[in-house]
């Protein structure tokens, strides 16, 4: 089997094609180029784009002995992750790169271009399993290593690009066992650390990268019965959730610390208020990407677990799949375009869902718009959605 293994210059996308090797495929290796402006060096640079990690791939791929190539795909990443990552924030919603960047770079454009020359598969060093149900589809489950488990970020490839994707280290189970094979095996990337962060952002300053790129946008921060406590430079630099840096010099009457509720665009407002109404007992997705097999259609109702954030804990949710929001006609009523004269309308075939809405039993803290919503049952992935909106409360365990 052809495979292309996409090197990071990690050591986990290193270990990950040296089992392929291993296993017999042609592997051939390529680094992504995403970065326009790549340090030379990891010292600030926490990310996974700078010019040394393109030499530490190719050292791998001579050690392993595969031909390597550099793919520059700045310009996609800067259109596809870089410019939606600034949308988001200034449209007041909370946006996961990382999701992004495997959705339109990792799994569309490498994938595609991968198909096109002919390859099979592509092999990464990301931590998830890839099993086959007894339907003979193949499923996308956590890895055994909890730890570093990134089938979150990994659920928005969709049932076509899992099929022909490769993640040797799924069974694997501490990232120590990777690192001492890459020792073994000569690998200069044994020891070298993780990356972390945007990787775009190469300080790690979130809120200083958006300020450069947004600029200073004045506006109140207010609580929830809207009176002012303060002002904010840009209502972009906050997310629901924050507690520190507000900078409200005057504190609640209760003493107890103020946490951001909402940030409202249209008014350039962030509103903020006391830790338990940051608690929501429903999600409202959209996007939804469906990965699991014979289902994903319009009125399916489940049990599962919603995971919102990377490493966040799972809780018990009820979901129900939900079909676009019907449209409005010139009258304001809403139609789903079916024929209004009176003919007979055939039976359709049930339509594939594209929301979904979630009810969460024991409630969520923290919820923000624009964030990944993955659905679970047990450890295999059911689908991916966008988080839309939430509603405050708490539901009744």
């Amino acid at each position: 089997m052809r495979v292309l293994a996409a090197l990071s210059g990690g050591v986990d996308s290193a270990v990950a094609a040296a089992h392929a090797v291993d296993a017999g495929h042609d592997v051939v290796g390529v680094h992504l180029a995403l970065s326009r402006n790549r340090d030379q060096f990891r010292t600030g640079s926490r990310g996974c784009c700078s010019i040394e990690d393109a030499g530490d791939a190719r050292r791998a791929a001579d050690v392993l002995g595969i031909p390597y190539y550099v793919w520059d795909l700045s310009e996609r990443f800067e259109q596809a992750v870089v410019a939606d990552f600034l949308a988001e924030y200034a449209a007041g919603r909370t946006p996961n790169p990382c999701v992004r960047c495997n959705e339109h770079i990792k799994f569309e454009a490498l994938m595609d271009k991968a198909v096109a020359l002919g390859f099979d598969t592509v092999c990464t060093g990301h931590y998830a399993r890839i099993v086959t149900g007894a339907d003979g589809r193949r499923e996308l489950h956590r890895s055994a290593n909890n730890a570093k488990d990134q089938s979150y970020v990994l659920a928005v490839m969709g049932r076509e690009r899992l099929e022909r994707s490769m993640f040797p280290l799924g069974d694997v189970t501490s990232k120590d066992e990777v690192r001492a094979e890459a020792a073994a095996r000569g690998l200069g990337v044994s020891a070298k650390p993780d990356s972390y962060d945007i990787c775009f952002v190469a300080d790690g300053d979130t809120q200083g990268f958006l300020r450069s790129r947004l600029g200073s946008q004045p506006g109140p921060i207010v609580d929830s019965a809207g009176e002012v406590l303060g002002e904010h430079d840009g209502a972009y630099a906050y997310t629901v959730g924050q507690r520190k840096g507000l900078g409200l010099g005057v504190p609640a009457a209760d003493g107890r610390p103020r946490y951001v509720l909402e940030v409202q665009p249209r008014t350039n407002t962030v509103v903020v208020g006391p830790s338990e109404l940051l608690t929501v007992c429903a999600i409202e997705g959209d996007g939804l990407v469906w990965l699991a097999g014979g289902g994903g259609v319009v009125g399916e109702s489940f049990e599962c677990a919603a995971q919102v954030r990377a490493h966040g804990e799972p809780v018990r949710a009820v979901a129900i799949l939900l079909g676009p929001e019907p449209a409005m006609t010139d009258a304001g009523a809403p139609t789903d375009g079916a024929p209004t004269d009176g003919a007979t309308r055939q039976a359709a075939e049930p339509a594939a869902a594209t929301r979904v809405s979630v009810e969460l039993i024991d409630g969520l803290r923290g919820l923000a718009p624009g964030q990944s919503l993955v659905l679970y049952d047990g450890t295999r992935v059911l689908g991916q959605a966008t988080v839309a909106s939430g509603v405050r409360g708490r539901m009744a365990s």
